[in-house]
């Protein structure tokens, strides 16, 4: 038990922690979440079996930790918090989480997008125009992007990621007005500085998720209009087999937070460079087990390779966000 209670992942923790509040207190608290929080939260409650003592006290503790770390002091001041993340973050990282922070309740609708399923976000957008489309796909989690774009007409992808790609921002009245377009839809069934979204590593970041057969099309159609842009937008990618390029520190930190069942199935389709950097950062025990279940695992489909691969690329981006590992762009330069 005390090596399981290792192994908790972050929304593993929220989980165990929220399920000691209660249900009542428990839903209160998850109405502050955002989309993504409540997924992954929710599927680690609904995965939970056997919580020991240990996995408890481990989990409140490390809540304690971080509520000392607060005070009640309320800042309200918007250079104050551009500041803040810029230091923190620094200035490219830091853009879009500044303007969707600042724009507030400005986003309600569009933030309402990020509820929704892909196919309903794609009924929803369809018959807009191109660039409305691109501000969606924007605004969205790289990951829900990705999906979305996906059930987009084949013929409109690579326009709208090269839309995506040339975004240097949306001025604030194009936004509230797509704001309140979308809000009136839901319903039914200027000058200053314009919000941080698009551009080309958002478009990177969009593709990095996107099946790669249809990545490979989008990719090759940019590439035949905009030959520059398409290798800019490849040179920020970051794709599984970028994973050899990481330290062997963030691997090991990586491999803390993803399962042993969706490793087997990423490593199925992996080259050996990637394969030799996992083991090297596992122990003895815990290789040996890995190369008997590659090797007793019979053939597995295509998708549930690429998917696994992609949920351990997702996990790597949210280390890197975090701060605790750092990832190297197919370039090898650019740091996200």
């Amino acid at each position: 038990m005390a090596e399981e209670a290792k192994q908790l992942t972050g929304p593993d923790k929220a989980a165990i922690f929220l399920m000691t509040l209660g249900e009542t207190t428990a839903a209160q608290i998850i109405k502050h979440l955002g989309p993504r929080e409540v997924q992954k939260i929710g599927v680690a409650m609904a995965s939970m079996q056997n919580v020991s003592r240990e996995m408890v006290k481990i989990s409140v503790d490390q809540f304690i930790v971080e509520i000392q770390k607060q005070t009640a002091l309320g800042i309200g001041n918007d250079d104050y918090i551009r500041k803040v993340l810029n230091d923190a973050l620094g200035e490219d990282k830091a853009k879009g989480m500044i303007n969707r922070i600042l724009m507030g309740g400005n986003t309600k609708g569009l933030e309402s997008l990020k509820w929704m399923d892909p196919r309903s976000v794609v009924e929803l957008v369809r018959f807009e125009h191109p660039q409305i489309i691109a501000i969606v796909l924007s605004y969205l989690d790289s990951d829900h992007a990705a999906q979305v774009l996906s059930l987009l007409p084949e013929n409109t992808r690579a326009d709208l990621t090269m839309r995506v790609a040339a975004m240097e921002g949306v001025q604030p009245a194009a936004m509230n007005e797509l704001n309140e377009m979308l809000e009136a839809q839901m319903r039914g069934g200027s000058g200053g500085p314009t919000a941080g979204l698009g551009g080309i590593k958002c478009a990177a970041d969009i593709l990095n998720f996107v099946d790669r057969g249809i990545e490979a099309k989008i990719s090759e159609t940019i590439g035949e209009s905009d030959a520059e842009l398409a290798g800019k937008i490849q040179d920020l990618m970051f794709t599984f087999d970028n994973l050899a390029d990481v330290d062997d520190r963030g691997i090991q930190t990586l491999l803390r937070e993803v399962s042993s069942e969706n490793l087997v199935l990423a490593l199925k389709g992996a080259d050996d460079p990637i394969k030799s950097k996992i083991f090297k950062n596992m122990s003895q025990r815990a290789g040996d087990m890995l190369r008997d279940d590659l090797e007793n695992r019979g053939p597995v489909k295509l998708s549930e390779v690429e998917g696994a691969q992609k949920e351990i690329i997702g996990i790597a981006r949210r280390l890197a966000e975090e701060g605790q590992i750092s990832l190297g762009g197919a370039g090898g330069e650019e740091m996200v």
